[in-house]
């Protein structure tokens, strides 16, 4: 089948997408609104996207009254947030935070989730997550009523037992994002596929 998304709705698009491009981690995102309180909510349109300089992008839609969301509205206006990745056991909380609760309310309050400061940014992180990444805006664009936000990570926050012999990340167990609305995955079911230079392709095309 063959379905063109400029003949139809974008919810039709929108449901290929989250259903296809499977699984997409989850950017969990502490950023600071107009009167100072700490705003968190979870988006899986995201991605690493550069090592050099160290770029990190998620999309933020909109309220169904076409209102820009709050992170959005923040970080635009800040300049700074934090990325947290989120593990199975913060799933609770991180279900809660996606709800629309109004700007004047921390989530991550509400979830009783403790904070501590930034080092690099005026941005508070989540003090129990294994994985933060404190990041300075580097550009925002409107796609449609959607805005890609891109971040500069200026320090990563990874738990010391995630480390291991020359920087190799070890029992990372991150959640995944599935299908829409509420199917996710784990991710310790892994395997080993070896990347092949041209000559590897070459020495074994040529023994066959």
């Amino acid at each position: 089948m063959q379905i063109d998304p400029q003949q139809q709705p974008a919810a039709t698009s929108y449901k290929l997408l989250t259903n296809l491009i499977v699984p997409r981690p989850i950017a969990w995102v502490t950023s600071v609104g107009p009167e100072n309180n700490l705003n968190l909510a979870p988006f899986s349109f995201f991605n690493a996207l550069s090592a050099e300089p160290v770029i990190l992008g998620f999309s933020v839609g909109r309220h169904e009254d076409g209102r820009p969301r709050d992170t959005a509205v923040n970080i635009r206006q800040r300049g700074e947030f934090v990325v947290h990745l989120v593990t199975e056991d913060f799933m609770p909380a991180m279900n809660i935070s996606a709800a629309d609760f109004p700007p004047e309310m921390s989530e991550a309050e509400i979830c009783g989730l403790p904070t501590l400061p930034s080092q690099r940014v005026a941005v508070p992180r989540l003090a129990d997550v294994l994985v933060s990444m404190e990041c300075r805006l580097h550009s925002h664009q409107a796609l449609g009523p959607n805005t890609l936000i891109l971040g500069e990570v200026l320090l990563f926050h990874v738990a010391d037992a995630l480390l291991g012999e020359r920087m190799h990340i070890k029992d990372w167990n991150p959640v995944g994002r599935m299908g829409s609305p509420a199917t996710y995955c784990h991710t310790q079911d892994r395997f080993e596929w070896p990347r092949l230079s041209y000559a590897d392709w070459l020495e074994q095309k040529n023994t066959d």
